[in-house]
């Protein structure tokens, strides 16, 4: 254990002494509350975080409320998503104050059926309408990220966004390629501002689901090497975002988020993810994980910047074709991005009948 690091901390105390700031990835009213004593500071919600809070039945009430006022099952989706992320924002407004705007967001998504296969929309439609929800969600909010896929229509619409003063999130994340594109986008826009005051950026970069990639598609990997390609990914491309703010530096910290770090492979530890990346930037860890993590009574210490030994490396990058990894992960994506949404409003329509019958 670290000696600076106080034995009297909890394992996610020790996580957030060690350099990382801890976001949940959940906006339950009662988790983010609960979040606040393992000093967590922010959080992320997506569609299939809603559903899971509708399906509970906690928040039928407010469900019948929408319904009375005329909306259809749409506008019922996004007005629960805007309340449930307000709550989490008020809850993480005192980190946001105290750290100058460093800390303490909350992000939305965007409509993922901008990405789905049916979608109408042309590509450049759907990049202005990435700009026009993106605007339109965040206006007023100052403690609030906009979450934008990288996908081509995401990334075309960064610019004009970030120019604009929306606060994002990119999200995902799975190579040096995506995040390069992103982050020069970014950029661009933010020197279209009149000030980099209160300019803030953070990169989602998924982990876990690069190790579930190797372990089907690039089996030949040694003992030694498999495992480990999402954490060697992730510090890489860490390494690269300290690299390139350094040579523009900004009042206020250009972060990477260490998303999808729930354990996908059977025996790995349930804090795998979180150990390796401890000691900078951000870690989006879901409720169960650190739940996990909470019951190993661990202590945690910086360890971002250790990698593998050379060998390693070496057959990751001999052995990981980084640009086919990118497209069969982005396509599995884009599908887990959109479905949660579709299953979203089928939920609403459900709950809409019942509770109609009900009343």
């Amino acid at each position: 254990m670290n000696a600076s690091t106080p034995s009297s901390l909890t394992p996610l105390e020790s996580l957030v002494a060690c350099g990382t700031k801890l976001w949940l990835d959940s906006v339950d009213p009662d988790l983010v509350r609960e979040s606040l004593g393992y000093r967590a500071t922010g959080a992320t919600s997506n569609p299939a975080i809603i559903s899971a809070l509708i399906q509970s039945g906690r928040f039928d009430r407010q469900l019948v409320e929408l319904i009375d006022r005329g909306l259809d099952d749409d506008a019922i989706a996004w007005e629960l998503a805007d309340r449930l992320v307000r709550d989490a924002q008020e809850l993480y407004r005192p980190a946001f104050d105290s750290s100058g705007g460093d800390d303490g967001y909350v992000s939305f998504e965007l409509d993922p059926l901008l990405e789905d296969a049916g979608c109408p929309l042309s590509f450049d439609q759907r990049v202005a309408r990435y700009i026009e929800l993106g605007k339109h969600w965040s206006a007023g909010h100052r403690n609030r990220m906009i979450k934008v896929p990288a996908t081509e229509a995401g990334i075309a619409a960064l610019e004009e966004l970030v120019a604009a003063g929306v606060t994002v999130n990119v999200t995902l994340l799975f190579t040096m390629r995506q995040y390069r594109q992103a982050r020069d986008a970014v950029w661009r826009g933010a020197q279209r501002r009149e000030s980099l005051d209160g300019f803030k950026s953070v990169y989602s970069i998924f982990v876990s689901r690069i190790d579930a990639y190797t372990h089907t598609h690039v089996p030949e990997l040694s003992a030694a090497a498999q495992g480990l390609v999402g954490i060697v990914n992730a510090k890489r491309i860490w390494r690269e975002n300290q690299r390139f703010w350094s040579e523009h530096p900004t009042p206020l910290k250009q972060e990477i988020v260490f998303a999808s770090m729930g354990t996908k492979l059977p025996g790995d530890p349930p804090d795998k993810y979180v150990e390796a990346l401890a000691g900078s930037d951000i870690q989006t860890n879901p409720p169960a994980t650190n739940a996990a993590v909470q019951k190993l009574g661990k202590r945690y210490v910086r360890r971002i910047d250790q990698m593998p030994d050379d060998a390693v490396l070496s057959e990751i990058d001999q052995r990981v074709d980084f640009e086919r990894m990118e497209a069969v992960l982005m396509a599995e994506g884009v599908e887990k991005f959109a479905e949660p949404q579709r299953a979203l409003l089928e939920l609403i329509g459900r709950k809409r009948a019942t509770l109609t019958a009900a009343s």
